[in-house]
């Protein structure tokens, strides 16, 4: 048909190959055939440069002194050569166990005198651990908060708003803890508060935003000799006021430098904005120097910070790497409004009526909880016509958060 003839001419003539061009000519952005012999031929896949070089060189900074990467390291940041290192799997389960210690038994690497096999061995080892930690950017966990790591302790407690319990902020993803914790920061020193990590920081927004954020962060955070094991650390403001966005990123990251906190972010990634990497940039800073103290008469409850089991970080991680909105943070809070699991249902392909039957947000004022426990009734009606064994289960325990039954529910959508 005509159709076909015109789709046929457009996909053989100039345009398709003008298209190709136009995206591998996109500043910053390296682009690769696909690595199957069917997705080789027309299929790009692209990473960004900037990540690859923030990536390598914190690597080369966390690793620099561990024995079993010497023959890896340092690796050159503008070259392939992270992609061609993480072959034999050594440095992927080291980065696991970075991002959260002790998650790979590091008698279980194979390190010397390594064979095809064992090379697969190490890699398979470092993709299952880090579909189990669910790869988190942000290194800011329950189990953390429990097992000693009192400055999280500490941040929870002083990031508290009037009226918000600590059940509250554990709900908070931790891009969103991190916002809150520099804005603490930001008020304390009389500046504008962000409302992102990428177009707040980006340069030429306006004239609060971008680096002259961080320089105020800096000056908040630096210890200030209070305590015997942290000497004092003076940040330098004198390159505030540098009309350049370029060299006023720089001076600021020299300042960040004396914090031993210049990792992940170039000057050209803090002027145009990269989300991500300002991310990282700012979680080393929360992880390293949170300068915050327990609120007078604050108490913390333990019973609230249990560490999320392995059976639960399954579940959410499988949610999540099917696409849900919102994202998973929490398993049984981000549960209660059911949305998520009638998303699950879709996935099993169980028709949901969302014109009809499902309220979304925003919720109103009044009746929201209502809302979401119909949204609840909902989802366990679903179930029963879907022969889910639902005995003993009703709408009230997915919106309750009720940890035993909301896991029935979603064990049988899994097992689907």
């Amino acid at each position: 048909c005509l159709l076909q003839q015109i789709f046929q001419e457009l996909k053989n003539g100039e345009i398709a190959k003008s298209f190709r061009k136009a995206i591998n000519r996109k500043e910053g952005i390296l682009a690769i055939g696909g690595t199957s012999e069917q997705s080789s031929e027309g299929t790009q896949h692209s990473f960004s440069e900037e990540e690859r070089f923030a990536f390598v060189n914190w690597i080369n900074s966390a690793l620099e002194n561990d024995p079993d990467c010497k023959h890896l390291l340092p690796m050159d940041p503008n070259t392939d050569a992270l992609f061609q290192k993480m072959g034999d799997g050594v440095l992927l389960c080291k980065m696991v166990n970075l991002s959260v210690p002790d998650t790979i038994d590091e008698r279980t690497i194979n390190k010397k005198k390594l064979t095809h096999f064992t090379t697969q061995e190490n890699l398979n080892l470092a993709l299952n651990s880090a579909s189990a930690i669910g790869c988190h950017v942000v290194n800011i966990g329950a189990l953390d908060l429990k097992e000693g790591k009192p400055h999280l302790v500490l941040a929870l407690a002083a990031l508290l708003r009037d009226g918000e319990t600590l059940e509250d902020l554990m709900k908070l993803s931790p891009e969103e803890l991190l916002l809150r914790w520099a804005n603490f920061h930001l008020e304390n020193a009389g500046y504008q508060k962000i409302n992102n990590f990428s177009s707040d920081i980006k340069a030429g927004r306006d004239t609060h935003a971008d680096s002259r954020a961080y320089f105020h962060l800096l000056n908040q955070i630096s210890p200030k000799g209070t305590d015997e094991d942290q000497p004092r650390i003076d940040i330098s403001m004198a390159g505030f006021n540098e009309k350049d966005d370029q060299r006023r990123a720089e001076a600021m990251l020299q300042e960040a430098d004396r914090l031993g906190c210049r990792q992940f972010v170039t000057p050209a990634d803090v002027v145009s904005g990269n989300p991500k990497l300002n991310l990282a940039f700012v979680a080393n800073l929360f992880n390293k120097y949170p300068a915050l103290t327990k609120p007078e008469g604050e108490d913390i409850d333990w019973g609230l910070l249990e560490g999320e089991t392995r059976e639960e970080r399954t579940f959410r991680n499988w949610m999540n790497s099917l696409g849900v909105n919102p994202h998973v943070n929490h398993l049984y809070g981000d549960l209660q409004d059911a949305l998520v699991i009638l998303q699950l249902y879709e996935k099993i392909k169980v028709h949901v009526d969302w014109s009809n039957k499902v309220n979304t947000p925003p919720y109103p004022k009044i009746g929201t909880k209502m809302k979401k426990l119909e949204n609840c009734n909902y989802a366990v009606e679903l179930g029963k016509s879907a022969k889910f064994s639902l005995v003993g289960i009703g709408g009230q325990d997915l919106n309750d958060g009720n940890p035993t039954l909301t896991l029935a529910v979603v064990w049988q959508l899994m097992r689907r």
